[in-house]
């Protein structure tokens, strides 16, 4: 199967890529099929790239790469919806603002991604914890945790 992406052309994937966001996401919720990406010119970003258009994708990066001390707790239900007995069985990402100034970059980490790797199921989990941002400034963490690392 083929996908058209306007960041990295035409893509080549097996059905097995796809992930079934089954409520879409916010704001895009007629969408619900999606792949993840690496991004050939950096070894942190991914994208979340839409299957059903091609000029939508967003930048993600797994939670964990930036949240250092930060305790994010996914509801039982949204679990539930993903067939996961546990978080961690699950991977999270968070959606990114990359703008040109790195030192500004953002996440949102009111509404991370879970993805369930082996039934090929997503969900973007809106949280209702108040000390969560929609816009969280990641330079510094992520640039402490890719120091820390090497």
């Amino acid at each position: 199967m083929r996908v058209l992406t306007s960041r990295f052309g035409e893509v080549e994937l097996s059905q097995d890529d796809i992930l079934e966001f089954s409520e879409g996401l916010l704001g895009f919720g007629q969408l619900r099929r999606f792949i993840v990406l690496d991004d050939p010119n950096d070894e942190i970003f991914a994208w979340l790239q839409s299957c059903e258009n091609p000029d939508i994708a967003f930048p993600i990066l797994e939670t964990e790469l930036f949240s250092l001390g930060l305790s994010i707790d996914i509801p039982k239900g949204d679990l539930e919806a993903l067939h996961l007995d546990k978080q961690k069985d699950g991977r999270m990402f968070n959606i990114i603002t990359n703008p040109n100034d790195p030192t500004l970059m953002t996440a949102n980490m009111k509404a991370p991604l879970l993805i369930n790797v082996k039934k090929r199921l997503a969900r973007q989990c809106v949280l209702q914890d108040n000390n969560l941002a929609i816009r969280e400034p990641i330079f510094s963490r992520l640039h402490s945790f890719l120091w820390s690392a090497r």
